[in-house]
């Protein structure tokens, strides 16, 4: 039984990601805004028969930046290349990935605000004239040689938007800023989850999910295949009672916060009285780099209105007090 299982599991599983992942924009749930805009630009792109302008995709993790990239591609029936900025080091890595560039064919930098400053000062000329200059040689006998290109449209994504130098966000002639997803727009991405994954989750189980996914279709997508997870080894009913202790066993509470978030929390009002308490500090204190609390937790917490920054340092809010089951001290 055990084997038959397995067997009729695996191709679900092995193609997971790619099977959720929508192929057109007409498939994409959510970023309404930013759908029409870029319907708009790659439609114009078609008719005159042009590689549409550079596309700069700006916003939070899990949105869909790498998704709307490959949908660029695909709307225009051309291949895609993808890497990332920590990956481009040198301008030769650069220069490298540029020359093997078939006509009309899609980049997709992910990360491209860390992208090294030698590589983003080639890619200007890139971008604008389609060439690049290489340097051959050292010293006083060095000579640069231009290298054509084939037109290309450059897609960046970036989660900080306000560390890309001027010169290359002015380049991009089209920027997409995507926003957190609203409860109802997170609803239509599990529904067509489920229903890829033949998995046929209740309303009420799929609102509780889109619940706690902290407005964002990636986390969505993650927990719904934990639930489906829970009632395959449980063999229990698709229903809001499985989720809720699906994600009760993963420490996911009815706000989406996890563990790591309510440790944030629970440090700040119990051990720093609310604070304020410096993020250095705080890192030190659940033992977690500083990087991931501001680049993780910190920015959910403030969004949901749990903590707030002071000039001094972090603070708990009533809220924050409330959600721990504690009550703030008076003002």
């Amino acid at each position: 039984m055990t084997g038959e299982l397995s067997a009729q599991v695996a191709p679900a599983e092995l193609g997971y990601e790619g099977a959720l992942r929508p192929a057109t924009l007409a498939e994409f749930v959510g970023q309404e805004k930013v759908r029409e805009q870029m319907g708009l630009l790659l439609g114009a792109a078609q008719i005159e028969g042009r590689t549409p302008d550079h596309i700069l995709l700006a916003g939070p993790p899990g949105l869909g930046k790498t998704t709307l990239s490959m949908i660029v591609a695909a709307e225009l029936g051309v291949p895609i290349q993808q890497t990332s900025g920590p990956a481009i080091q040198h301008a030769g890595d650069l220069a490298a990935v540029l020359s093997s560039l078939v006509p009309g064919e899609v980049l997709f930098i992910d990360e491209i605000h860390r992208m090294a400053r030698s590589a983003e000062e080639m890619l200007y000329l890139a971008m604008e004239d389609f060439k690049v200059d290489i340097m051959v040689g050292k010293g006083a006998g060095a000579t640069s040689v231009p290298l054509e290109l084939s037109p290309f449209t450059l897609v960046g994504a970036t989660t900080r938007a306000g560390l890309l130098p001027n010169p290359l966000r002015d380049r991009f002639g089209f920027t997409a800023h995507l926003e957190y997803y609203a409860n109802a727009e997170l609803e239509g991405v599990l529904r067509r989850a489920a229903g890829l994954l033949d998995f046929p989750l209740e309303q009420a189980g799929i609102a509780e999910i889109a619940g706690r996914s902290r407005g964002t279709p990636r986390i969505a997508n993650r927990l719904l295949r934990r639930v489906r997870d829970y009632t395959l080894v449980h063999n229990t009913a698709p229903d809001a009672e499985s989720v809720n202790a699906a994600l009760s066993l993963y420490d996911v509470d009815e706000h989406g916060l996890d563990r790591l978030d309510r440790e944030v929390l629970r440090i700040i009002v119990d051990r720093f009285a609310g604070g304020p308490v410096g993020l250095s500090t705080l890192a030190a204190s659940v033992g977690e780099e500083a990087e991931t609390i501001e680049a993780v937790v910190e920015p959910f917490l403030m969004r949901a209105g749990l903590i707030a920054r002071s000039p001094r340092g972090r603070i708990a809010t009533s809220l924050g007090w409330s959600h721990l089951g504690r009550t703030p001290p008076p003002m």
